[in-house]
């Protein structure tokens, strides 16, 4: 099969691989598409190094294929396999999608969505599982501030807080504006203009900039501050050194910081399904490249020029 390979961290070139056979509880897929975020460039460079010593491999990746959004159609059933036959369309993740063939643990795969495509499928699961997940607990009424609205997580957060009856509040780029506003935001803040106002009963913080000070100053009496990811704070930590320094604020404030890791399971893309059935979700697909460029796709989201999700199809 075709595939990204990847053999040492910082290297991944095309090339050519056996097609992988399921284990207890797996399932091989025909890769239809795979989804791109920044932790796909995470575990292509093997940076922060922190991720090597939470078990992502120490001298070089686990898998020896990059990847995990995934959507595509069930080829093999493994041992043990209850509730998916051949032939049924799925969505969720997996370790190692940019390829023509990946195998995947039925605990992280749900049904595809009906009446949408394999392409806007594998756009879902993680970063919409991501903006689900730190969305907990929000009720009719609440202010919510999305932080990078027009990124992946943060296109799907505007829209979950809708969903849930919240008031939304996106912050974006200039040429990102239009994107959140047609997502459903109510207020939109050009950050290149203006930065945003106000105070909010929940911020989700997807993009990482701006100080906590600034953030616990923008949320109500016993608001929270979802920390999603940052890409600051070097090789060595990342964004981890400002999830780990808001546990320390947290015992002198009634506004909590709440950094969010998020689990992907097959109930949460399961709920993903349901609001994409309803109307109330869509994948904001921006760019899609073939597997013949996916380390480009990477790239592409690496740079932060990607508006929504960044895809690649097979």
């Amino acid at each position: 099969m075709k595939a990204v390979v990847q053999r040492r961290y910082g290297s991944a070139v095309p090339g050519d691989l056996d097609v992988p056979v399921p284990g207890q509880g797996e399932v091989l897929l025909e890769v239809r598409a795979a989804g791109v975020d920044m932790g796909v460039w995470h575990l292509l460079t093997g940076k922060p190094y922190l991720l090597r010593f939470l078990g992502f491999g120490l001298r070089g990746p686990k898998s020896p294929v990059p990847g995990r959004d995934v959507a595509g159609v069930v080829k093999e059933i493994g041992p043990g396999v209850t509730g998916f036959a051949v032939g049924d369309e799925v969505f969720g993740t997996c370790d190692g999608s940019f390829a023509e063939y990946a195998v995947a643990p039925v605990s992280r795969l749900a049904r595809k969505p009906d009446g949408i495509s394999f392409t806007e499928a594998a756009a879902l699961p993680i970063s919409g599982g991501t903006a689900l997940q730190g969305l907990r607990g929000i009720r009719p009424g609440q202010r919510v501030l999305v932080l990078g609205a027009g990124g992946g997580v943060g296109s799907f957060g505007v829209q979950i807080a809708k969903a849930l009856g919240a008031h939304v509040t996106g912050v974006c780029s200039t040429r990102k504006v239009e994107l959140v506003r047609s997502l459903g935001a109510d207020e939109v803040f050009d950050y290149t203009v203006e930065d945003f106002s106000g105070t909010y009963d929940l911020i989700l913080d997807c993009g990482g900039a701006r100080p906590l000070s600034r953030l616990r100053g923008a949320t109500n009496e016993r608001g929270r501050i979802v920390l999603v990811g940052a890409e600051t704070g070097g090789s060595i930590t990342g964004g981890f050194h400002k999830s780990l320094g808001s546990l320390l604020l947290n015992p002198f404030s009634s506004r909590k910081f709440v950094p969010l890791m998020s689990t992907e399971r097959a109930d949460v893309f399961d709920e993903l399904r349901v609001l994409v059935e309803a109307g109330s979700l869509k994948a904001a697909v921006g760019k899609v490249f073939p597997l013949s460029e996916a380390l480009d796709a990477v790239d592409h989201v690496y740079s932060r020029r990607s508006a929504g999700k960044t895809v690649v199809t097979i």
